[in-house]
């Protein structure tokens, strides 16, 4: 029997979702899935749910639940993450203070000011699971899910290199079948080649039945109506040539091109997508869910029926890979970059392709990025560097330094703007970041 534990197993979606896909394999059938959850009142909504899918599938599969974290991963085979540290009402900072002096942020996990920022509080519990990892189940595989990606990854791989950690993102294997779609055909029909860092990964080649998708590509986006299905990313693929994994909202964020003037911003929000880019966009879901987020749970609890169909993450394929049947799994996961992408940091985290078989994770080098490419990874790619940097050795002002050359506040803010304005996020997540001790230049 095997155990895989959920750290922040509270996130409802996710978790439901995950222990789904699980148990539809046979080597899992009769798992034990620990939940763990620092909010109680989540951990037992989610303990029914889970023991709902249990009993709907006839699995002879255990459920528990405990707010300790190292009760469940005493043993455990596989760990999955989808913590958040501090709610909504400490995370809305990272996007309301930048807006204040005029950083337009969409979404904010995963780069940025607002995502550094998030790292800033998150990167010390996730070392503290690793540190228990280590010391109750060392050679369980760890699936992270939890954002910032990579940063928190690049965080714990080079403070737990023995640990075998790498973090999973569902929007490569997503844009892959939306761009089948697109072009007429089913996402199993679609091979690729996709490569960068996590959000700002780039399809190198695309195919479908042997054909390019590329050109069909092309015809399609002349077309209004498939164009403004996702405005900021289809711009970016006409002028650079490659298709980036992370939907328009989140892009919009990442560069310096589509959120430094209000008429640009204005332009974008015009896309027909679910998240054409308006500022706090995915800030309003959660406040806009704070009351009701209960309902979607008795929602699915008091339904008739399970959907017990396995879905698209990658997780479930990867366990089974290493430790079920034995059925090798290609993915792309968040590992650092020795060797893996020649025009990248050395030793940053990047997304690349990964096997996943009895023999582990083995990381696939990609070679050379296109330079246009590269130019916009790299920055992104060097300025989380420094975030992590600042965030393992409490420098402050390495952490001044990643916000200050991030692409969206140099376009907008003068460096004294960027000091004074890490300055106050700095103070307000003083009880996070007690070795704050200011900017010292």
């Amino acid at each position: 029997m095997k155990k895989f534990a959920f750290i922040g197993g509270g996130s409802f979606g996710f978790t439901r979702k995950l222990v789904k896909d699980i148990l539809t394999f046979s080597a899992f059938r009769d798992a034990e899935i620990a939940l763990m959850d620092i909010n109680e009142e989540r951990l037992d909504y989610i303990k029914q749910a889970c023991e709902k899918i249990v009993k709907a599938g006839n699995y002879p599969a255990k459920i528990t639940a405990t707010t300790d974290r190292v009760e469940a991963l005493k043993g455990a085979d596989g760990v999955l993450c989808t913590i958040l540290s501090g709610d909504v009402d400490v995370w809305q900072y990272d996007i309301l203070i930048p807006k204040k002096y005029g950083i337009d942020i969409n979404v904010g996990d995963t780069r940025g000011p607002s995502g550094i920022f998030r790292a800033l509080r998150t990167i010390p519990v996730m070392l503290d699971i690793c540190a228990d990892i280590e010391k109750y189940c060392p050679n369980a595989i760890f699936l992270n899910y939890t954002n910032p990606m990579a940063m928190l990854c690049r965080a714990m791989q080079e403070k737990f290199p023995n640990l075998k950690i790498s973090g999973l993102c569902h929007s490569v294997q997503g844009t892959a079948g939306m761009l089948a779609d697109w072009c007429g055909f089913k996402p199993e029909e679609v091979t690729y080649t996709c490569a960068g860092i996590n959000h700002q990964a780039f399809y190198l080649d695309i195919n479908a039945n042997g054909q390019d998708l590329y050109p069909i590509l092309k015809e399609k986006l002349k077309d209004p109506e498939y164009y403004n299905r996702q405005i900021v990313r289809n711009n970016m693929f006409n002028h650079l040539g490659y298709y980036v994994t992370e939907s328009s909202g989140h892009n919009s964020e990442y560069v310096a091109w589509y959120r430094k003037r209000q008429d640009i911003i204005d332009e974008i929000a015009k896309g027909t997508e679910w998240n054409p880019g308006e500022y706090g966009f995915i800030l309003k879901s959660y406040q806009n869910r704070k009351d009701t987020w209960r309902n979607d749970i008795h929602e699915f609890l008091n339904a008739e029926t399970v959907d017990l169909e396995r879905g698209a993450e990658y997780a479930s394929y990867i366990f089974n890979a290493i430790f079920g049947d034995n059925t090798m799994f290609k993915f792309n996961g968040n590992v650092r970059n020795f060797n893996l992408i020649d025009n990248l940091p050395y030793g940053c985290c990047v997304e690349v392709p990964v096997l996943a078989s009895k023999h582990g994770l083995e990381p696939i080098a990609v070679g050379k990025l296109p330079d246009q490419l590269a130019i916009l990874i790299n920055t992104s790619a060097r300025c989380e560097e420094l975030a992590v940097q600042g965030a393992l050795e409490h420098d402050a002002n390495k952490v001044f330094w990643a916000i200050a050359y991030d692409p969206l506040t140099s376009a907008v803010l003068s460096l004294d703007e960027i000091k004074k304005m890490v300055e106050e996020m700095f103070e307000f997540n003083k009880d996070f970041l007690p070795w704050y001790k200011g900017i010292n230049i």
